[in-house]
């Protein structure tokens, strides 16, 4: 999903009450002199959601390190068109952070170097052999076993595994504000719709008099990590454990499909929540023509109060409002079953490597810099923060954060880290090889500062004393296990097949329909007009070829689904 480089930075400090200064980065690299003149790589990235040089602290720390300078090149800013103008110009970049389906082709294309010689080199790179060597062994024609990809986000837990207290989307409120409107017991939707009307009351504004209201929606991330339909909608499908892949729709059971377009589905359901919500007045009316930035600084300015994704509450939680209660938190819908990932074991499904063109003298300082980027140090700097900024070690040789609203108000960074703001000098690849859920070797705690033993003692407030009774749980995860309400599907390391021309027009015809259909579908004024609209959207992709495509994801997922089934 599209995810701003600042969001990106919450994903992986992820979650939980407090949450936000999870996403700095790490201690002060160690200044090492390298003797080589300075080099410009350039990274195809399509995490990234920035374009251009990086800048601020994180800049300096790799110009300490390697004296090396970062240039991203982001499609997700410079339009999907450049994946196939330097593809096709043969020299992608020199670094490479692809889909995995990407990084197959432009394998068969010869756009990606075999570093079997230089990986083999990298101890850090090799604490994680198994699910590299998974992720190469399952690519096309590979049978020599040599290296190509690095995996994105893997851990060091296990496939089956579920380590975090609150899972990637889930229904969180504002406390104060649940509790202002009589906590009510939400047993379906039409609850949390009642509920959003009440809250509209209490807090029609921000203390500033700026307009608040209960959902705020931006159409900007649709289409990403090859979704069809809007990426609001597509999240929330998974709180009823049901999982969309492409044009089908995976059941709770983790091995039946159905087709996105049936109106009995979770996509249908989770976007007539949505209209419903509109007709009900608790939708900002931006939601249609905003982006995500606009979104994050409404969050950041108290004017949204609910969120889906467990990162957003880096954008609004702090100490501060975990002590006073201001804070967001889970809050159960009971006929809800919520899906989830396991652990991302094998990788999150991108993949780093590094482009067929680059010489000897680049290649080898590429390799070093992504050994150090999956080193304790580096993982640290990407996790963590700069320690005496982010973070303070104490006498014990563990972490205590500092400036926790570093990330939300861009908190300006003294010029021995490299001065701007702090979120302006965030790491704009956007994406890590060690996930922040890992266990830090320094510190022997994860990397993810809500994990912390100084962060749990100074945030055992009394808004978490009050949830944890009221819920009869420690966290959201444990709550969702004890009440049988969530499904983890494993992680696995599969090779699948990328579409043909013709499915991959069938596809952006058919994605472009369903979500253009569905923002007039959440602003439609009566039931009649949703499903009119409904209905021409499903004859329309239909017309596209959607069986076509339809049959083409259920085989192809079926590979993955019959790995996960194993797994288990």
């Amino acid at each position: 999903m599209k995810k701003g480089k600042i969001i990106s930075i919450i994903t992986m400090i992820a979650v939980s009450a407090a949450l936000l200064c999870s996403c700095g980065n790490g201690k002060k690299a160690s200044k090492v002199v390298d003797e080589n003149a300075p080099i410009t790589l350039e990274i195809f990235d399509v995490a990234a959601n920035y374009q251009g040089v990086q800048t601020g602290w994180f800049a300096k720390v790799v110009k300490d390190k390697f004296n090396i300078e970062l240039n991203i090149i982001a499609p997700q800013v410079a339009g999907d068109s450049i994946y196939q103008l330097r593809s096709s110009s043969g020299n992608l970049g020199d670094i490479v952070l692809l889909e995995a389906t990407q990084f197959q082709d432009c394998l068969e294309a010869g756009l990606i170097k075999d570093i079997s010689d230089k990986i083999v080199e990298s101890p850090n790179l090799m604490k994680f052999e198994k699910q590299i060597k998974a992720l190469n062994t399952g690519l096309p024609g590979n049978s020599a076993g040599k290296y190509y990809g690095i995996p994105t986000e893997m851990m060091d837990t296990s496939p089956t595994s579920f380590s975090q207290e609150r899972i990637y989307s889930l229904p969180q409120l504002r406390w104060d504000l649940y509790n202002k409107i009589g906590a009510p017991e939400l047993n379906n939707l039409d609850d949390l719709l009642k509920a959003f009307v009440e809250l509209r009351k209490v807090h029609p504004t921000n203390d500033a008099g700026d307009p608040a209201y209960p959902l705020s929606l931006w159409p900007d991330w649709d289409g990403g990590d090859g979704m069809i339909g809007i990426a609001n909608v597509v999240q929330l499908t998974t709180w009823y454990g049901e999982k969309i892949k492409g044009s089908a729709i995976l059941k709770s059971d983790g091995k039946t499909f159905y087709p996105l377009t049936e109106k009995t589905g979770t996509y249908y359901k989770m976007l007539k929540f949505l209209n419903d919500a509109y007709r009900l007045k608790v939708v900002d009316p931006d939601s249609g023509t905003q982006d995500w930035n606009s979104v994050c600084a409404k969050i950041s300015n108290g004017q949204v109060d609910f969120i889906w994704y467990t990162w957003e509450i880096g954008f609004w939680n702090t100490s501060d409002r975990l002590a006073d209660g201001t804070a967001f938190c889970f809050i159960p819908v009971n006929d809800q079953k919520y899906y989830t990932d396991s652990d991302a074991y094998y990788g999150s499904g991108r993949v780093f490597g590094v482009g067929s063109k680059v010489d000897d003298a680049k290649y080898a300082r590429i390799m070093k810099f992504l050994d150090w980027y999956a080193s304790p140090e580096g993982a640290t700097i990407q996790h963590c923060g700069l320690e005496g900024f982010n973070y303070k070690v104490l006498s014990n040789g563990k972490f205590e954060q500092m400036n926790d609203n570093a990330l939300m108000d861009n908190l300006p960074v003294p010029a021995e880290f490299g001065g701007g703001g702090y979120s302006d000098g965030f790491n704009a690849i956007n994406q890590w090889i060690v996930n922040s859920m890992c266990t830090n070797p320094i510190t022997g705690e994860i990397y993810s500062a809500q994990y912390w033993a100084s962060y749990k003692e100074k945030n055992m407030t009394q808004m978490r004393k009050d949830w944890e009774k009221k819920f009869d749980a420690t966290d959201a995860t444990n709550w969702m296990t004890k009440n049988g309400k969530i499904v983890v599907s494993p992680s696995v390391s599969v090779a699948l097949p990328s579409d043909s021309p013709d499915i991959s027009v069938i596809r952006n015809s058919v994605n472009k329909s369903v979500c253009d259909a569905s923002w007039r579908m959440i602003f439609a004024k009566s039931d009649a007009e949703f499903d009119k609209m409904w209905d021409e959207m499903a004859t329309e992709v239909k017309g596209f070829g959607f069986d076509e495509l339809y049959k083409f994801d259920v085989e192809k997922h079926t590979i993955e689904v019959n790995a996960k089934l194993a797994a288990k």
